[in-house]
């Protein structure tokens, strides 16, 4: 999304599911593997039982705060609005903390929380969801620059042609292999799974996991995190601004939905079963050229807006529908399915020619 290219299929939720599950994954084995340099009585055993208590512990506690959460947040009347966002953030880090000293994964029960939150339906979730994504963005400036402080161009000089043998092995030999064999039996594509290999989800969680290193007081930790460092920086620099052309010659890319701002926000409220629902009339829709009053939708079901040409048309009953228009209906969950079926019926063949 951060560079404006849309991706066919099921690329973009196996990206998506991939970036949040590499963090869990990489935490524990950058915690297994210092574990075993620094103590030389450690075995492999150990790493498995380490994985098992760090994912199982994990996904218990992400699962039951989120479940708790979602409960607690649609329960509790709390006076100011203003509380809420709060107490969300307070769980998080409760989260994390509670499930780290258990011994389990704290990003990993962050992550389900989160997960199973956003796929709930409660009052506040909008705003909870704004507030934590303005959130997310403020953290990763200030990780980015306290990373940054901690970095010497004078440093990287000497790791560059390591860094640089590292990183064109890891984006054409790890990566691809890694991938294709992952895939093996899967129905995507060659095309699909080259997009895969390509877009090396690399950030800045690995550099922040290579100061584990200085905590542990792990030998030669200066040389690895700067080798790190160096290894997303190319990586950023090469994959990153490459990933929409790539898209492009696979034939994988779909053309970007615009997001509409509508000037009009609707927060639900409790025991309202009503929302505010976009739906798009496209080229072969059957209600194109029908009168508002002619569409046969629901008698509690409005139309409020509706967008067209980038401006915004308050409908009346003689209004007709164009090809391209956004339809902004406020309608309740029960008469949702009856709504979609008005707008997303096709015309028939012999109409089309």
């Amino acid at each position: 999304r951060s560079k404006k290219v849309r991706l066919k299929g099921k690329l973009r939720s196996l990206l998506e599911l991939e970036s949040g599950s590499n963090d869990p994954m990489a935490v524990f084995l950058t915690i297994g593997l210092i574990h075993l340099l620094v103590n030389p009585i450690a075995s492999v055993p150990d790493l498995i039982l380490l994985f098992v208590r760090q994912m199982g512990l994990g996904a218990i506690m992400g699962y039951g705060v989120g479940k708790g959460m979602t409960l607690l947040v649609k329960r509790l009347r709390l006076e100011y609005e203003g509380l809420y966002p709060v107490l969300s953030l307070a769980m998080v880090l409760l989260t994390y903390g509670a499930t780290a000293s258990l011994g389990g994964n704290g990003f990993l029960a962050v992550y389900l929380a989160g997960l199973i939150m956003g796929n709930s339906d409660f009052v506040r979730k909008k705003s909870l969801m704004n507030f934590h994504d303005g959130l997310a963005w403020l953290m990763q400036i200030v990780m980015f620059l306290i990373l940054g402080l901690q970095v010497f161009p004078s440093h990287l000089v000497p790791i560059a042609s390591l860094g640089l043998l590292v990183s064109v092995f890891l984006i054409f030999v790890a990566r691809p292999v890694s991938v294709f064999l992952t895939l093996l039996f899967t129905k995507m594509s060659l095309r699909e799974k080259t997009m895969v290999s390509w877009v090396g989800l690399r950030g800045a969680v690995p550099i922040v996991l290579s100061t584990f290193l200085f905590l542990a007081d792990v030998p030669d930790a200066d040389l690895m995190f700067n080798l790190v460092f160096f290894i997303v920086l190319t990586s950023a620099l090469f994959q990153g601004w490459s990933t929409p052309i790539v898209a492009r010659l696979l034939k994988v890319d779909a053309p970007l939905e615009r997001k509409r701002r509508y000037p009009l926000e609707f927060v639900p409220t409790e025991g309202v079963d009503t929302d505010l629902v976009e739906f798009v009339v496209t080229y072969n829709s059957a209600v194109i050229g029908k009168r508002v009053v002619d569409l046969g939708l629901p008698k509690d079901s409005l139309i409020v807006f509706i967008s067209r040409n980038d401006k915004f048309l308050v409908p009346r009953g003689g209004t007709v529908l164009e090809e391209g228009d956004a339809i902004l209906v406020f309608v309740s969950k029960r008469d949702l399915p009856e709504v979609h079926a008005v707008f997303s019926k096709q015309k028939e063949s012999n109409e089309t020619r």
